[in-house]
């Protein structure tokens, strides 16, 4: 039974975010209505500027509140070398993980045509102005590894090769500290297929 009131509008609206459900943000909600309502003021002001003021880089379509991210504002980064992923998400995850200090490109999504998503849905107008000047030399292609995702870095391999611009794929296989009896066949496959000589 759904409930009425604000109460319950609180408790559904809640149930938006990913991962959410119902008991969930029940619990969230009377939390921060019993508990935390400083905090909850305080994520309400900061929710309401980050729609107000947060939009898309010029350069590389990441989430920011300046014309350009820190990333692509970077002078120490390598602008030469791009790695396109498919959310800004990825960008944080990237980032984080690894030691990669070029630039990103952010596709927000991977090609689907059964859904309507071409290459102008994402971006790729923008991605081949930065290849025809000339000064990018490197494309490293994150995107998932699934059947969209390895289209989409297919489709911007050949963009790639069209313009002289070297293009890699990143590893897919049996993660650090993983094992073998737990890996599935497709991830096995990968593995054995992208081995590097030690």
């Amino acid at each position: 039974m759904q409930k009425k009131g604000l109460l319950g509008q609180l408790i559904q609206n809640l149930c938006c975010l990913p991962g959410v459900g119902p008991k969930t943000a029940q619990r969230m909600a009377f939390h921060l209505l019993q508990r935390d309502r400083n905090g909850a003021q305080t994520l309400a002001e900061t929710l309401l500027r980050s729609i107000e003021e947060i939009g898309h880089c010029r350069q590389c379509r990441t989430l920011t509140e300046d014309g350009l991210c820190e990333i692509c504002g970077d002078n120490s980064r390598d602008s030469s070398i791009i790695c396109i992923v498919e959310s800004p998400s990825d960008v944080w995850i990237v980032d984080q993980a690894t030691v990669f200090k070029g630039h990103y490109f952010v596709l927000h999504g991977r090609l689907s045509p059964l859904d309507g998503i071409g290459p102008d849905e994402l971006g790729l107008d923008l991605l081949e102005q930065q290849l025809v000047t000339g000064h990018v030399k490197e494309l490293i292609l994150a995107t998932n590894s699934t059947v969209e995702g390895e289209a989409t870095a297919y489709f911007i391999g050949e963009l790639a090769r069209k313009h002289q611009v070297q293009a890699s794929r990143i590893a897919h296989g049996v993660p650090m500290g993983g094992e073998l009896e737990f890996t599935d066949s497709g991830t096995l496959s990968h593995a054995f297929n992208g081995r590097i000589e030690i």
